[in-house]
Parts: C-alpha cells; sequence; structure tokens
C-alpha cells in the first residue's frame, strides 16, 4: 500500500518537478512525496480542459495532499520567461529555497526537418534546453551556499545517434537534438559544481505507455513487450538524487539499469 513517509530519504527537502501534470512527471512527484518532500507539481495545464491528454497539476497535488504529504501546485508554461521566474520565486515564497529541480518538462512535433517550422524549434528549445538551464542556473547560488542540492533532468533514447541507414521518417530529429543537449549540459554542469556538494544527472525512462506515447501512437506490435511500468521510472528518479553527489553525479542513465544497479524494488505510487 502507497503511504506518505515524512521521515523518508526526502524528508523535508523541497522539489519542483516540471511537466508534473501526467505521466512520468506525475509520478516522479508522488514518488518523491511518498519519501517525505515538499514537492512544487508544475505544469501547464490546471484544469482538464486546458489541455486534450488527461491530467492536471490540481489533480496530481491533491493526490498528494490527500494522502498526508506536502506539495503546491504553480501553474508554469517554461516558454514563457515570466512564468519561469514565477515558478522559482513562488517556491522560494511559499516552501523555501529548492533542494532538487526535476527538468522533465517537453513540448514534442515529430516532423522531418524540411518542414520544421521556426516557431516550433524555438518552442522546443525553449522547453526542452533553455528552461533547464535557467531553471538550473536560478537554483544553483542557493545550492552552492548550503552546500547541497540535486537537479535531474529527464532524457530519452531519442539522444542515442540513429542508424542513418535505418527505415526513413519518423521525425525526432529536432527532439533527439534537444536530449542530446541536454545529457551534454548534465555532465558539463556536474564538473562545475562537483566540489560543492551538488549532485546532477540525467536519466532516460525507457518505453513507457505515458498519455503522450499513447496520443502520438507510438506503440506497435514490434516494440509493445519492451514497455516498462512508469514506477521503474519514478524510483529510479528517487535513487538519483539523495546519497553522496560526489559518487552520484554526472551520470547519463536508463531507468531499468538503475533498478538493477541498486537492486530496487519499485514501489507502488499514491
Amino acid at each position: 500500500m502507497a503511504i506518505i513517509n515524512k521521515e523518508g530519504v526526502l524528508a523535508g527537502k523541497v522539489a519542483i518537478v516540471t511537466g508534473a501534470s501526467r505521466g512520468i512527471g506525475e509520478a516522479i512527484a508522488l514518488r518523491y512525496a511518498m519519501e517525505g518532500a515538499k514537492v512544487v507539481v508544475s505544469a501547464r495545464t490546471v484544469e482538464d480542459s486546458d489541455h486534450y491528454l488527461p491530467g492536471t497539476i490540481t489533480t496530481t497535488a491533491k493526490t498528494i495532499t490527500d494522502a498526508g504529504g506536502d506539495a503546491i501546485a504553480v501553474k508554469c508554461d517554461l516558454a514563457v520567461p515570466e512564468d519561469r521566474e514565477r515558478l522559482l520565486s513562488e517556491t522560494r515564497d511559499r516552501l523555501g529555497p529548492v533542494d532538487i529541480l526535476v527538468n522533465n518538462a517537453a513540448v514534442t512535433w515529430l516532423v522531418p526537418v524540411s518542414e520544421f517550422t521556426e516557431k516550433r524549434f524555438r518552442t522546443m528549445m525553449d522547453v526542452q534546453v533553455w528552461a533547464p538551464f535557467e531553471l538550473a542556473q536560478a537554483c544553483l547560488p542557493s545550492m552552492m551556499e548550503r552546500g547541497e542540492g540535486w537537479i535531474l533532468n529527464i532524457s530519452s533514447h531519442g539522444a542515442i545517434h540513429p542508424d542513418v541507414t535505418a527505415r526513413r521518417g519518423g521525425g525526432g530529429t529536432v527532439y533527439g537534438m534537444c536530449k542530446a543537449a541536454l545529457e551534454r549540459f548534465t555532465t558539463g554542469l556536474a564538473q562545475e559544481v562537483y566540489d560543492s556538494g551538488i549532485g546532477v544527472n540525467v536519466i532516460s525512462p525507457g518505453f513507457i505507455a505515458t498519455p503522450g506515447v499513447i496520443h502520438h501512437k507510438l506503440i506497435n506490435d514490434d516494440n509493445e513487450d519492451t514497455l516498462i511500468p512508469v514506477e521503474y521510472m519514478a524510483e529510479a528518479c528517487l535513487r538519483l538524487c539523495y546519497g553522496d553527489p560526489k559518487t552520484l553525479t554526472g551520470r547519463i542513465d536508463y531507468a531499468d539499469e538503475v533498478i538493477e544497479e541498486f537492486s530496487l524494488k519499485p514501489a507502488e505510487l499514491l
């Protein structure tokens, strides 16, 4: 049975999780709350009518608070500079300085380069590259002053260089470009803050039947048997945000490999 453990491994930690209205972000928010974190549930979707996919930050936060945990919902469109600033200021004002930043939010168009518009390109770069950079940059001074903190970026297998002779199409070039940039940012930042008590990691979920994956019709007979439960990703993301950052930083990980390496048993979520 899923419960809130106020004395868990994240007890009292303030954690921002972007893109937490559904799917992987929601699962991470729930799992962190179960370990005692005060979770800032952030995304664009406040009400069901705000998005074509199911799930809202209101629902995610309520699931946590109804179970006895601590969470606030903060609406934020990461493509909007004022929203990014408000996310951080509201977090500090209501909960205190950020201990854990999870950059999970993404916006994706799977379109070939020849058909990609500048507006869509800039939006994807803003949300998936610039926003994680800016949010991390804003959180670093407080983390460095306190000598502790964690930054976790969510990547994808899309960052892996493709086989150029494989089946054409798919339109994943720009998406993969964003995720590859995020991975390089992660390792570079981990190096920069290595002596500051801050761990910086990046993790890819594997193939999970999130609302987005279902909407884009990415599940087929060839890959259906490779699906992993979202609980695996949530558990792996938890493990990469506590412990000794000197020995747990600069990692480019995959959820199933983290589960195996640390012999983790994914917990049932709220």
